[in-house]
C-alpha cells in the first residue's frame, strides 16, 4: 500500500464521493425540517385548589385529583376558603399531567416542569425582598384510570421569589398581578407511565417564618415540556441507520491500517478513536427507554455526548499539530498535553456540573441547581465561560489551520524544480488537503454554534431570558454532519492499494525519484498516512 485514498483516488471519483456526502448532509437537514416535528412541546396547566381535611401531606395514600370521578373538593379562590374557614395548610394545588382524555408516552423521553406564581399586589401583604417559598410537593403515577396512585417522589423544596410590580404601589392598583420569573420545578428522565399527578402544598408556620411575606398567591401555573414522540422516532431511526454505517467503515479502516508493514502513527490512531467515540454516541440504546423506566438515560446521553465532544476537539488539535511539527516531535501524544489537557479538564467540569443536577435528580426530581442564588450564579457563570471557551477554541483552531497553510506554502518551494506532471500531482494533493482543512473548520464552527445554542436553550427557562428556538432540522443536520465527517475521514485516510505513478514508465519513475525524496524528507525513517503529512514534517534541507 502507498499513501491514502485521499491522494490516490482520481479527481472524478473524489468529486462523486463528495457529492454523495453533500446529498446525505442535505438529506439529514431535510429529515428534521420536513419529516420530524419540533423537538419539544410545552403544555400549560393551571393548578386546581383542592381542600384536604385529612392532612396526609403527601405521606399517606390519599392523592387529590383535580377532575374525574374521584375528584377532590375544590374552591375557586382563597376568599372562599376564608368564608368557609378553611386553613391555608389544608389547601392543595393539584395538577394532572396530561390534560383530560390524553395520555403520556414513553416516546416523550423526558418531562421538564416549570412553575410560575400568580401573586396579587396587596399593600397589607407585600412580597419581601429575597423571600423563599417553601413547597411541600409530591408526585404520583398510574397507568390506567381505575388503579390507585403510586407515589413516585416527595420533597420539601425552596424557591426564591423574583417578582416585579410595574405599576405604582397604591391602593388603586391593589389586585393587579406581579410579574414573577419562571421557577425550575421538576425534571424526570423518563416518561414510562401514562398519567402523573402533582400535589403541591404551601405550608405556613408563622413561628418559623415559613411562607411569610410571599404576598397573596392567587394561582399556580405549570408548564410541562417534553420531547415530541414524532421527533423521538425520527431521531431513533437516524441512530439505527448510522450506527452500522460508521461501525462498518471503522472496522474496514482499522483492518487496512493493520495490514501495513509499518506501525500506525498517532494521526491514524486518533482517527480510529474518533470513530469509536462516534459509534458510542450512535448506538441506539434509547430504544430500551421505550420499554423500561430508565430515568438515568438523560445523564447517560450527556456523558456520551461529552466524550464525543472531548474526542472531536482533541482530534482537531492533533490533526493540525501533526502537520505543523517536524519528525522529531510528531507522533507523540505527550506533545499535545498543553492543548488536550484543558479540553479534558473542561469535559470533566461538564461532567461534574451535570452530576450536580441530573445526578441528584435520579433520587429527587424536584432538585434544581438553579433554585439557590449560589447555584444560579454558578450555572450562569458556567454557561457563559463554556461559550467563551468554545469561541476561543475555534479561534485557536483557525490560527492552527492558518499555520498549517503557511507551513505547506513554505514547503512548496521544491515544486518548481520538478517536472510538470509531478508538480501538478503535488499541487493537486495540496489543494485536496486544504479543502479538507476548510471543511474541518466549517464543521468546527457548526459544532461550536450547536454547543453554545444547546447550553443557552437548556438554561433559558431557568434565567428568564429570551427563548432560543432550535428546530429539528438543526439537531438532525448537525448530528448527520458529525457522522459524515467521521465517515469521510476514515474513508479518505485509509491506506490505498493504488500507488501513484503505477501507470508511468520505470524510466519516468527513476527520473522523479530524486524529486520525491527531496519533497518528502531528507531522512529515510519518515513515514505517514499521506504525502502532505510527510511533506509538512520534513526537516530543514542541509
Amino acid at each position: 500500500m502507498a499513501g491514502a485514498i485521499i491522494e490516490n483516488m482520481s479527481t472524478k471519483k473524489l468529486v462523486i464521493v463528495g457529492v454523495i456526502l453533500m446529498l446525505f448532509q442535505a438529506f439529514s437537514f431535510m429529515v428534521g425540517g420536513l419529516i420530524a416535528p419540533s423537538p419539544t412541546t410545552a403544555v400549560h396547566y393551571l393548578a386546581t385548589k383542592c381542600v384536604d381535611t385529612v392532612k396526609t401531606n403527601n405521606k399517606g395514600s390519599k392523592w387529590l385529583m383535580p377532575w374525574g370521578p374521584d375528584q377532590c373538593s375544590k374552591i375557586r379562590d382563597f376568599d372562599e376558603a376564608m368564608v368557609k374557614k378553611i386553613e391555608a395548610n389544608n389547601i392543595v394545588f393539584a395538577v394532572h399531567i396530561p390534560l383530560p382524555n390524553r395520555e403520556m408516552s414513553a416516546w416523550f423521553q423526558f418531562m421538564l416542569v416549570i412553575l410560575q406564581f400568580d401573586i396579587a399586589f396587596k399593600i397589607q401583604n407585600p412580597i419581601d425582598d429575597g423571600v423563599l417559598v417553601t413547597l411541600d410537593v409530591g408526585l404520583a403515577y398510574r397507568d390506567d384510570t381505575l388503579s390507585e396512585w403510586t407515589k413516585m417522589a416527595h420533597s420539601i423544596e425552596h424557591r426564591k421569589l423574583s417578582c416585579n410590580f410595574t405599576a405604582t404601589k397604591t391602593i388603586e392598583n391593589e389586585g393587579r398581578y406581579y410579574d414573577c420569573d419562571l421557577l425550575p420545578f421538576m425534571e424526570v428522565g423518563s416518561v414510562a407511565h401514562k398519567y402523573y399527578l402533582l400535589n403541591i402544598r404551601l405550608p405556613i408556620n408563622e413561628r418559623k417564618k415559613v411562607n411569610i411575606g410571599i404576598g397573596e398567591i392567587k394561582d399556580i401555573r405549570l408548564v410541562s415540556i417534553h420531547q415530541n414522540g414524532g421527533f423521538t422516532k425520527v431521531w431513533f431511526a437516524m441512530k439505527t441507520f448510522l450506527t452500522p454505517s460508521v461501525l462498518i467503515i471503522m472496522i474496514w479502516y482499522w483492518k487496512r491500517i493493520t495490514q501495513m508493514t509499518r506501525p500506525p502513527v498517532l494521526l491514524e490512531k486518533v482517527i480510529f478513536a474518533l470513530g469509536i467515540s462516534m459509534t458510542f454516541i450512535n448506538i441506539p440504546v434509547e430504544w430500551f427507554s421505550v420499554g423500561f423506566d430508565w430515568t438515568w438515560m438523560l445523564l447517560f446521553g450527556d456523558i456520551r455526548q461529552g466524550i464525543f465532544y472531548a474526542m472531536l476537539l482533541s482530534f482537531w488539535i492533533i490533526f493540525c499539530g501533526e502537520h505543523l511539527m517536524d519528525q522529531t516531535e510528531r507522533n507523540r501524544f505527550s506533545v499535545y498535553w498543553k492543548q488536550v489537557g484543558p479540553i479534558v479538564f473542561g469535559s470533566f467540569c461538564l461532567f461534574i456540573f451535570d452530576m450536580c443536577e441530573r445526578g441528584v435528580q435520579l433520587k429527587n426530581p424536584f432538585y434544581s441547581i438553579w433554585a439557590s442564588d449560589v447555584g444560579t450564579e454558578l450555572a450562569m457563570a458556567f454557561i457563559i465561560v463554556a461559550g467563551i471557551c468554545a469561541c476561543l477554541y475555534f479561534l485557536f483552531l483557525c490560527f492552527m489551520v492558518f499555520q498549517v497553510f503557511g507551513n505547506i506554502s513554505g514547503k512548496r518551494s521544491c515544486l518548481p524544480a520538478m517536472t510538470k506532471a509531478r508538480r501538478l500531482h503535488y499541487e493537486g494533493l495540496i489543494f485536496r488537503f486544504k479543502f479538507l482543512m476548510l471543511v474541518t473548520l466549517a464543521c468546527a464552527a457548526m459544532t461550536v454554534i450547536f454547543f453554545i445554542i444547546s447550553q443557552v436553550n437548556e438554561g433559558h427557562w431557568h434565567w428568564g431570558g429570551y427563548t432560543v428556538q432550535v428546530n429539528s432540522a438543526f439537531f438532525t443536520g448537525i448530528y448527520g454532519m458529525w457522522n459524515l465527517y467521521v465517515f469521510a475521514l476514515m474513508f479518505l485516510y485509509a491506506p490505498s492499494h493504488k500507488r501513484y505513478g503505477d501507470e508511468q514508465s520505470s524510466a519516468d519513475q527513476a527520473g522523479n525519484s530524486g524529486e520525491d525524496i527531496q519533497l518528502t524528507t531528507t531522512i529515510t525513517q519518515v513515514d505517514g498516512p499521506t504525502e502532505i503529512y510527510k511533506m509538512t514534517g520534513k526537516e530543514a534541507q542541509e
